[in-house]
């Protein structure tokens, strides 16, 4: 299966977003710095997110994205599709051209399998994310660090030496 690194980042920016929710808009500087993910990676990824009206743009000081629609009405599916990610299994990138140009025995297994998985991650909203126990305590963890800089330098130093 094939979820890259474009998908896999779309998804954590946009579950950032649904967790600063109503704190304004967030710039992509705070989501690269929480997130450990390159501005010009965002930069691009948020391109696309804004084509398929998942987010908005606010310009100006203190501009940054918004989420465009309720963070309960975006599933996990949409971001992945919005970015042209595919959840896909199959060898042949589902083009049935698995062996010498045909299909194999088990191309439609998983096609099948990426269907299921597509299905799946269309059944969970960011809200559903937001709200997750573990996704909280992460989000804690990563505010803490962002207030206190100065210590995670401090120990980054301590700690190398």
């Amino acid at each position: 299966m094939r979820l890259t690194t474009k998908g896999r980042y779309a998804v954590t920016a946009m579950l950032d977003l649904a967790l600063h929710e109503g704190k304004g808009p967030i710039s992509l500087a705070d989501i690269s710095e929480r997130q450990g993910i390159s501005l010009s990676y965002l930069e691009q990824l948020f391109a696309k997110l804004r084509r398929n009206e998942l987010v908005h743009s606010v310009r100006g000081p203190g501009g940054g994205y918004q989420l465009k629609r309720e963070r309960g009405e975006i599933n996990v599916a949409e971001v992945i599709d919005a970015v042209n990610e595919s959840v896909d299994a199959t060898g042949c990138n589902k083009t049935g051209s698995c062996q010498s140009g045909e299909v194999c025995l088990t191309h439609h297994l998983w096609c099948d399998l990426s269907d299921q998985i597509h299905g799946f991650l269309s059944g969970i909203s960011l809200a559903d994310l937001v709200h997750r126990h573990d996704v909280q305590e992460v989000a804690e963890r990563q505010q803490r660090v962002m207030a206190q800089p100065e210590k995670l330098i401090a120990s980054s130093v301590a700690s190398a030496s």
